[in-house]
Parts: structure tokens; C-alpha cells; sequence
């Protein structure tokens, strides 16, 4: 039923999102734990954005058995990594867990628009992904809270997604809608076009992660204990949640990307200038309402490239989020062992003013007929 695979993609969805917002408040306690610096566990998050660029080049082959293995074993493997970060008792271990959570978590990725085509595909994305932002807000503060009751550690908390996980994993192959039929064949994409789209979508996941990472670590380094900044954490996936509630009405706001980026830069100042818990938290949750309709609108940008194919542009959509995600949270600790973190989060200044200069041309309407309804489908 059709039910059914709406439902195991929003548990999915859910457990991804829980497990990545998660992890920020993790690296902390995990560094507590272990004594060593925050910064030597920098490597960690980079594998989500591992498994992407995994998964961009062999995302066809892994959904040619259909979306129901690959949901399976992708459930697997993200339960097992949420696992081992929550009771590793060394490094060794926990930088097991997050291989097999950025190799899960890919695969989610990947299977989720294959597991809900249809139809209804592009309600049932945004009920999975209201789950995953629901979820991601829960995750810091829960964490928070199990650190402070002092019967575990708060890593414990990552271990909640492993029962709906695996529930998942074990069920029946969901059945799946066929695609609809493609209204015509698209041209040959602009490659001009295309890089450049893809590239503002690489800018505006590099901006999102680099809070999503460390935004725990910089309110710990305004004299918080631990328990308190991964709870005050929660502050930019809220932030990020009502962005993304209102993006709706937002997307039809005249220059949408250079309001969000000045919002996301007002909260950076906020991050940096002032090291008070609460000034921190509160621009951290602006930066979350400023930087949440970004990813969207620049993925849309994307796929709306002129000839480019959907399986194409879906590949290239997950190669610009592991680009971003490998690269930029860990540029920002390696500036950070220079600059100190407080500084290092001036880095996404540059970044969104690339991404506001990078503003690609819009097509011109065709000459006859109008546009096939094939092409708006996917976003």
C-alpha cells in the first residue's frame, strides 16, 4: 500500500534526521569522554557526506533491484552506526559508527524520492522531510537531557533510532508507485548552466552544515557544561524548522536567496561578536530561519537546469551535498585550531556572498507549446 512506503520513508527520514543533528551534540561529549579536543574528531561528520558522493556515482545501480533493498539495508547500516557512536569506548570504534551512520544515511537519501515517485510524490516528500525536521530539532536536547540525569552518557541517546530503524529494515518491500511517464525528451544541459547551479547548491549545504556541526561545540566554548549546549543546540534546527514551515509562502518573495543569506550572515556576526550563551543561541537559531529555505530553492534551481535528465540532476544533487558536507565543516575546524572557533564561523560570510554573486540566467520561454509537464515533476 501506498501508505505503507509513505510511512517507512518518514521513519527513515526521521532517524536520518535525528542521527545527523544529533551527531553535533555527540562530538562534544563524545571528545568529553575520550579527552581528546573536538577538534581531532573533525574527520566524523565528513562521512555522511562520504557516503553521498558514494552513492552519486553508484545510485543507479544500487536501485536497479527497486528501492525496497536498498531502504533495507540502508535502515541496517544507519542503526548499527547509531549504535556503535552511542557505546564506542574509543575512537577506534566510533569512527567505525560514523562510517556506517554517513553510508546509511546516503543510502536514505538516495532511496527516498525512488521510494515515494508517483503522483502524490511531491506531498509525500514533504511529509517525510517534516518528520526528519521534527526529529532533528528533538535530537540535540535529548541528548542534552540524558547526559544530565547522569545514568549514561548522553551518546545513549542516538541509540532511539535503532528500534524504528530496524523495524524498517526488516519489513516487507514496500510497494512503490511507477514514475510517471516522461512528457518528452529533454535537450542537452548548458554545462555553463549547469555548474553554476550546482555550484550554488555546494555553497548553501556548506553553510547549513558548518552550524549543524558545530553548533553545540561553540556554545560549550562560551563556558557551558556539556548537557547545556548539546540542549541549547536544539536552538538552530528550531530556527532551521520554522525556515523551512515557511517556505512555502517564502519561495514567492522577489529575491528569496539574497534576503536568507543576509539573515543566515547576521546570525554568523551573532555567533562571533558576542560570547554570551544567550546571544550565541539566539543567532544561531536566526542563522537556522535564514540559511532553511536555501537547500530547497537551490536543488529546485538544479533540477530546473534546461536538458538536464532527473536521474542526472538527482546524482548531481547528491554530489553537491557530499562535496559540501565533506569539505566545509571540516575547513572550519581547521580554522578554528588557527583562529580559535569563535572566529572560524566568519567562513560562511564568504560563502554566502558567493552564493548571492552566483546568480544564474533564467531560460527563455519556449517558442511554441507549453512546458512538458515532465519537467517540473521531480522538483
Amino acid at each position: 500500500m501506498r501508505g505503507g512506503a509513505v510511512l517507512r520513508a518518514g521513519v527513515a527520514q526521521a532517524s536520518l534526521g535525528f542521527s545527523l543533528t544529533g551527531l553535533g551534540a555527540v562530538l562534544v561529549l563524545l571528545a568529553r569522554d575520550l579527552g581528546v579536543p573536538v577538534g581531532r574528531l573533525a574527520s566524523l561528520p565528513a562521512w555522511f557526506g562520504a557516503g553521498l558522493l558514494l552513492v552519486a556515482v553508484l545510485g543507479p545501480v544500487l536501485l536497479r533491484p527497486g528501492p525496497g533493498p536498498a531502504l533495507r539495508a540502508g535502515c541496517a547500516t544507519l542503526a548499527a552506526g547509531a549504535a556503535l557512536l552511542a557505546a564506542a569506548p574509543g575512537l577506534g570504534l566510533a569512527s567505525a559508527g560514523a562510517v556506517l551512520l554517513g553510508l546509511g544515511g546516503a543510502a536514505i537519501v538516495l532511496v527516498t524520492p525512488a521510494l515515494l515517485t508517483g503522483p502524490r510524490m511531491a506531498a509525500d516528500l514533504t511529509r517525510a522531510n517534516a518528520a526528519a525536521s521534527v526529529a532533528a530539532v528533538l535530537a540535540p536536547a535529548l541528548v542534552g537531557l540524558v547526559d544530565a540525569t547522569g545514568l549514561v552518557g548522553g551518546r545513549w541517546a542516538m541509540a532511539l533510532v535503532v528500534p524504528p530503524l530496524l523495524l524498517v529494515a526488516a519489513s516487507p518491500a514496500p510497494a512503490v508507485a511507477a514514475p510517471p511517464a516522461a512528457a518528452g525528451a529533454p535537450g542537452r544541459p548548458a554545462a555553463r548552466q549547469a555548474g553554476l547551479r550546482w555550484s550554488r547548491m555546494v555553497l548553501s549545504v556548506a553553510v547549513e552544515f558548518c552550524f549543524t556541526v558545530w553548533a553545540v561545540a561553540r556554545l560549550y566554548d562560551t563556558g557551558l557544561s556539556a548537557p547545556a549546549a548539546a540542549a541549547l543546540g536544539a536552538a538552530f534546527p528550531i530556527g532551521m524548522a520554522l525556515g523551512r514551515l515557511a517556505g512555502p509562502v517564502l519561495v514567492r518573495v522577489p529575491g528569496l536567496v539574497r534576503w536568507c543569506a543576509a539573515t543566515t550572515a547576521t546570525g554568523a556576526l551573532g555567533v562571533v561578536a558576542v560570547d554570551h550563551p544567550a546571544v550565541v543561541t539566539a543567532a544561531l537559531a536566526l542563522a537556522g530561519a535564514g540559511v532553511a529555505p536555501l537547500y530547497p530553492v537551490t536543488l529546485a534551481d538544479l533540477v530546473a537546469t534546461p536538458g538536464l535528465r532527473g536521474a542526472h540532476a538527482a546524482s548531481l544533487g547528491a554530489l553537491a551535498s557530499g562535496v559540501a558536507i565533506v569539505s566545509a565543516p571540516a575547513g572550519l575546524a581547521l580554522l578554528a585550531d588557527t583562529t580559535g572557533l569563535r572566529a572560524a564561523f566568519l567562513v560562511t560570510l564568504p560563502l554566502l556572498l558567493v552564493l548571492v554573486l552566483l546568480r544564474p540566467s533564467r531560460p527563455a520561454p519556449p517558442a511554441t507549446g507549453p512546458v512538458p509537464a515532465g519537467r517540473t515533476a521531480g522538483r
